[in-house]
């Protein structure tokens, strides 16, 4: 199949097009000339076309020929500064014209896969998620303009499957985490998160100003638990639904396998880092939430195989120059 990736340049877009090319996917890339990392692609055998989603020649010229797109490209928190014109021009505009352009193939366009993400949730409440995070059962409720875009790209999406029969699903991404980078997490070391939960600065202090890894707690004890993805997973679950008629106008969750704790993550990177570990207990709103994966396995069939263990486990092993079958996140 003739595929398009838009944010190829990408940590996912990146992995994304040498899985497809591995299975024999012929794969065009739009590159955007503020990202034009493609040192990265070299090898690939791709087809790289420079453009900007906000030109409709471009965006045409881009899914010319193709017969899937994977729609990655756009501006995210990680990669601005953005402005408010510029998360409305890039990510609702642009998405319009794909969608544009795509309906113009008519029957030729197979499927169209839409990257959304987690933050469209409101994940951190006081007292933490009290049940898993549900695709089609969790309000949608975006803050700021990347989540607002993002909500508003999903509509857009569902629209034109409802209007053109267009063959669309949405993916949201929960954060993704790259080869060698859960090592680095900022959650995860002492040194950062007294910046922003006061409650554990004294036990900066009393580390003398060396790092520690901590374990956080909240105010009733329990340890902070997170669900994030390693980026092969987000690839695979990318993969499966490439074609796959029961995903048409359904909206997934991608995740690892399953949620972790801080009390299982940290001494295990501690151990694996050499880095002394400390508790703490942090007041105020936690991180503690997980994601309802029935419908992912049920559906698409995709079952997540990196849990935190793994992840860093490899990304140890990456960072002492060990090939891990991941492109670099730069």
């Amino acid at each position: 199949m003739k595929v398009l990736v838009t944010g190829i340049t990408g940590r996912i877009g990146a992995n994304l097009a040498a899985a497809l090319v591995a299975q024999d996917h012929t794969v065009r890339g739009l590159v955007w000339a503020r990202d034009a990392r493609v040192e990265k692609l070299e090898g690939l055998g791709v087809e790289l076309q420079y453009g900007s989603l906000t030109d409709p020649d471009d965006v045409r010229r881009a899914v010319d020929s193709v017969e899937a797109v994977y729609h990655l490209g756009g501006a995210f928190q990680g990669g601005g500064p953005f402005t408010t014109d510029e998360y409305f021009e890039i990510n609702v505009r642009g998405t319009y014209l794909m969608l544009e352009a795509c309906r113009a193939l008519g029957t030729q366009l197979k499927h169209l896969l839409f990257a959304s993400t987690d933050a469209l949730y409101d994940k951190y409440v006081p007292g933490g998620m009290t049940e898993p995070i549900d695709p089609d059962r969790t309000p949608r409720r975006p803050r700021g303009w990347y989540a607002l875009s993002k909500s508003l790209g999903e509509e857009l999406c569902h629209g034109y499957m409802r209007t053109s029969r267009m063959p669309v699903t949405v993916l949201r991404f929960a954060l993704v985490v790259g080869a060698g980078e859960i090592a680095d997490f900022h959650q995860f070391y002492l040194s950062r998160l007294k910046e922003t939960h006061k409650d554990l600065a004294p036990l900066w202090e009393q580390s003398g100003g060396d790092e520690r890894l901590v374990v956080v707690r909240d105010e009733r004890g329990r340890p902070w638990r997170k669900h994030i993805a390693d980026v092969r997973d987000i690839v695979g679950a990318c993969v499966a639904a490439l074609g796959n008629e029961a995903t048409y106008g359904e909206t997934f969750q991608l995740a690892g396998p399953a949620p972790f704790t801080w009390d299982e993550a940290v001494p295990y990177l501690a151990e694996r880092l050499g880095i002394p570990y400390v508790e703490g207990t942090a007041r105020g709103t936690p991180t503690y939430y997980e994601y309802d994966l029935s419908k992912l396995r049920r559906v698409l069939g995709y079952e997540p195989r990196y849990g935190i263990n793994r992840m860093i486990d490899d990304a140890v092993a990456f960072k002492r120059g060990a090939a891990i079958g991941v492109l670099p996140t730069r």
